[in-house]
């Protein structure tokens, strides 16, 4: 590995508006609906009711810990999480974060779940052949895009904007006062007949749908390069990806800045980050949260252990069915259209942010051998070989979506469990006494790391267990 340019000094700038620094987080939020909001939380409660939901809550809120910490790196260098951990831990950093972003995340399940709908939507039969279009409009729509990071923001703003009050309505026509009042008492952890697991939950979707109540995975640490992308704090100084396409050239700077902490630089950091704080908080936390709620009270309300919600996605098709006898038929036609391009907006931003992490970790590694300024055309790469990747694994017959998002999702946690240790011993480490987390965060980031870390042991033991027995 080529060593690392040391920081520089430049002056922290001073916090725009709180309407400008939005954005960022409905990337991260948008990555999260196709996955734990859509198909996991809802597929769960279908089957064992809301006792469990309190699950979704605890999930979201751990992973806005983690992704604050996340943040208050780069907004304090102006460089990612990932040049920041390569420092402190070494020449071997990057490659785990490489493998450990794409392996988890190349089984287009996600994807796999909106072409289902889609098929049903038009009215014809399902095929691989569905998935694999998909597949080529996503790589089509980034190929076009001018900056990647604006493109994903407009895409997901677009979804989330128009996706969440779409269901909100619908839930408010089919829940009924029983239904809210299972919805109060799961959140609180008390389901029917069980306090807050029932026996039979599988506990591998579980840790799945738990890693997944937010974004997940390694794409937490994405929220480092969007931010950076925006201009938040230090990452003023630094570059965006342009599409090679385009034939505009930016500087782009792999390493960041440190600053004097003087009472004005200090003071513009604490504005800083309570700008983010609630600019997380609002748009990933509030908003992920009640999309979550009302996402298992309308599945709850429409397919409580109904016939075949047990093993695969029909849960979601079920419910539109449903939506439709209840209401008007389009409306159940519409409420799939929209539950695949939220599906499809996932599987778009999950890509995404893999080839932007991907790319970065691969400069990373070998500065000598791949070049800074080559980062478009090495996401560019990271993102068509997933594509390639997705269009071999469903050509090849693995087409049932919930297995492929669980394999996915459990991976997903254990790198969480690891991930989340190192960031926090990073902030503790390397930023300046004032610029480190508080008490109240290192204990909300130390009880996500033990609980993905016991969590995942245990379901890595039983299902040992079983195979040894």
């Amino acid at each position: 590995m080529s060593k690392l340019a040391p920081l520089g000094k430049k002056e922290f700038p001073q916090a725009p508006s709180l309407l400008k620094l939005i954005g960022p987080s409905f990337i991260i939020l948008g990555v999260g609906l196709g996955s734990g909001e859509l198909i996991l939380w809802p597929y769960l409660v279908s089957n064992f009711g809301l006792g469990i939901i309190w699950a979704a809550i605890l999930g979201i809120t751990m992973q806005f810990f983690i992704n604050m910490e996340v943040e208050r790196y780069t907004l304090a260098r102006g460089e990612s999480v990932f040049v920041g951990m390569t420092r402190k831990f070494g020449r071997f950093t990057p490659y785990w974060f490489m493998a450990t972003t794409i392996i988890p995340w190349m089984w287009p399940g996600i994807l796999a779940s909106s072409a289902t709908l889609v098929a049903k939507v038009l009215g014809i039969s399902y095929s691989s052949f569905i998935g694999i279009v998909l597949l080529l409009i996503m790589g089509g729509v980034y190929s076009l895009g001018t900056v990647v990071y604006k493109t994903q923001e407009t895409f997901q703003k677009a979804i989330i904007l128009l996706g969440v009050p779409f269901i909100f309505i619908i839930t408010l026509i089919l829940a009924k006062s029983s239904h809210w009042q299972a919805l109060a008492l799961g959140i609180a952890g008390r389901g029917e007949g069980f306090n807050f697991l029932p026996e039979a939950l599988p506990l591998a979707t579980f840790l799945g749908a738990l890693a997944y109540a937010g974004a997940g995975g390694n794409l937490n640490l994405a929220q480092s390069l969007y931010i950076r992308e925006k201009g938040y704090g230090m990452g003023k100084y630094a570059g965006k990806i342009i599409n090679i396409l385009t034939g505009k050239k930016q500087n782009i700077e792999l390493t960041g800045n440190s600053f004097d902490v003087s009472s004005q630089n200090l003071k513009n950091f604490k504005t800083w980050w309570r700008r983010i704080n609630i600019e997380h908080g609002i748009v990933f936390l509030a908003t992920g949260a009640f999309t979550m709620l009302l996402l298992a009270l309308l599945a709850y309300a429409a397919v409580y252990k109904a016939p075949g919600v047990e093993t695969s996605i029909n849960f979601v098709i079920d419910e539109g069915l449903i939506i439709g006898r209840e209401t008007f038929p389009l409306m159940g036609t519409l409420f799939m259209g929209m539950a695949a391009l939220m599906l499809f907006g996932t599987q778009f931003s999950v890509y995404g942010s893999n080839a932007r992490m991907a790319s970065e970790n691969l400069v990373i590694a070998n500065q000598e051998k791949f070049k800074v300024e080559n980062l478009p055309k090495y996401f560019y790469l990271f993102l068509w070989l997933q594509i390639a990747a997705g269009i071999i694994i469903l050509a090849a017959g693995f087409t049932e979506p919930l297995a492929l998002v669980v394999t996915g999702a459990v991976l997903n946690a254990i790198s969480m469990f690891i991930y989340s240790g190192l960031i926090l011993y990073l902030n503790l480490t390397s930023l300046e006494k004032p610029l480190r987390p508080s008490l109240f965060r290192i204990i909300g980031v130390a009880f996500a790391f033990l609980f993905y870390g016991g969590f995942g042991g245990f379901v890595i033991v039983q299902n040992l267990s079983k195979v040894f027995q």
